[in-house]
């Protein structure tokens, strides 16, 4: 049941032109599921490097985030295991700061149900403000806050990260926390999850 109706979902959102008109590189709706996925990725939206790949986290934000799970690339990448779902499924364009917000319709239109058909999840992680402020229960006003208190999430079933963007680096820096509380047990939690 579950298994005939997520190809047939994905196939749709793939082909979606909703807001075609926006999309400066036009439409490219690039994510990853399997409903025996356990662990879920929400991130941003695609870059022009994940846009032109089709490959989701295909750039520098990729190879840190997998460094933060400890997970190479043949396992980051087989959607049995790990579903990525982004907030906006297209390249959104770019503004004065970066790449502009993730376009709200694909998560209006389509996180729903997709998330319905992913049965088998058992910890999502919240990479940045827009899947943070969209799925958490509650928001502590900043991502700082929101991951200094990432146990207050886990009970929910979500793990708050900063995106692991290189711009990005200094609030890293200045937040050696992070990496010394953090990380480790994004780390444990992860590998929990993915054995066997």
């Amino acid at each position: 049941m579950t298994a005939d109706r997520l190809p047939t979902l994905l196939e749709e959102i793939r082909s979606c032109r909703l807001c075609e008109a926006h999309l400066p590189l036009g439409p490219n709706p690039v994510l990853r599921a399997s409903e025996s996925a356990r662990l879920l990725i929400i991130g941003q939206a695609p870059g022009t490097r994940v846009h032109a790949t089709s490959i989701p986290w295909n750039d520098p934000s990729g190879d840190r985030l997998r460094d933060w799970l400890q997970v190479g690339r043949e396992t980051f990448y087989d959607d049995s295991r790990i579903a990525i779902v982004p907030m906006g499924f297209c390249y959104p364009g770019r503004g004065k700061g970066g790449d502009l917000p993730p376009r709200p319709e694909c998560a209006e239109t389509w996180h729903r149900r997709l998330l319905a058909l992913l049965p088998n999840l058992q910890l999502t992680l919240l990479v940045g403000q827009y899947a943070q402020r969209h799925y958490l229960p509650h928001w502590y006003g900043s991502i700082t806050e929101n991951v200094r208190h990432f146990r207050d999430a886990l009970p929910a079933g979500y793990f708050p990260l900063p995106h692991p963007s290189p711009r990005n680096t200094l609030w890293l820096r200045q937040r050696p926390w992070f990496e010394e509380e953090v990380v480790p047990e994004l780390r444990r939690q992860v590998k929990k999850i993915l054995k066997d």
